[in-house]
């Protein structure tokens, strides 16, 4: 099952296998590392141009890009707050937070439920459009050294910022795939967000076609393997 794990931990666990018995394909933004019990694959956050194969395991081309710094524009939304905001490598450069009280749904029927509901309807939409609006302000200055854009909190939210403003629509267009789901957008979420932006995917296949003792031995001895 595929996890994101933290550059850094990525580069520690996989660093000593540099050079060691096996096969690496570079794909498709994907690296796959052959080993003699296991495969490893790893699909770094931003990309990875470089495609090759070679006949050993060969790792340079992923520990780089996971290495390289980039400029990521973040905009997180959800009914009831935002966060925006400008990361130069893992450091925060510009930020701007914000929130508008908007009601949950209504249970019950009937004219008092209608009424409800259209007021609920403007809140969020006054949020939306703020949202928006703040977005143009902090990301137009850093317009042309965007590289990638972190899109989170809810699909439906971003979607609907997105679309409010055509100033807004270069940033669909740099977004990573990942999308981020937190729960509050609030300036503590913005801060923590550089090690999940750089986080790359990994997935670890078992190969099943030794011996049942050997692919045992395979795993408990996988520096991949029984740590967090």
């Amino acid at each position: 099952m595929a996890r994101f794990v933290g550059r850094e931990n990525v580069r520690k666990r996989l660093a000593p296998l540099e050079g060691e018995q096996g096969r690496t394909s570079y794909a498709n933004g994907v690296v796959r590392i052959e080993l003699p019990g296991e495969a490893i694959v790893v699909r770094p956050p931003f990309g990875l141009a470089h495609e090759h194969e070679y006949e050993t395991v060969w790792l340079a081309p992923l520990l780089e890009a996971l290495t390289d710094d980039h400029i990521v524009a973040a905009l997180l939304v959800r009914l009831g707050g935002y966060a925006v905001g400008v990361f130069d490598g893992e450091r925060l450069v510009a930020s701007k937070v914000g929130s508008r009280f908007v009601k949950s749904r209504h249970k019950r029927g009937g004219s008092s439920a209608n009424r409800f509901r259209r007021r609920r309807e403007e809140q969020a939409r006054a949020l939306i459009e703020e949202a928006a609006e703040v977005a143009v302000r902090v990301f137009e200055p850093w317009r042309g050294r965007v590289e990638f854009v972190a899109l989170g909190g809810d699909r439906g939210a971003i979607s609907e910022v997105l679309a409010a403003s055509p100033q807004l629509g270069w940033l669909a267009k740099r977004a990573i795939p990942r999308f981020f789901t937190v729960p509050e957008p609030r300036q503590r979420e913005l801060e923590r967000l550089p090690y999940d932006l750089y986080s790359a995917e990994l997935s670890i296949e078992p190969k099943h076609d030794r011996p049942a003792s050997d692919n045992h031995i395979d795993e408990c001895s996988s520096p991949l393997r029984g740590r967090p």
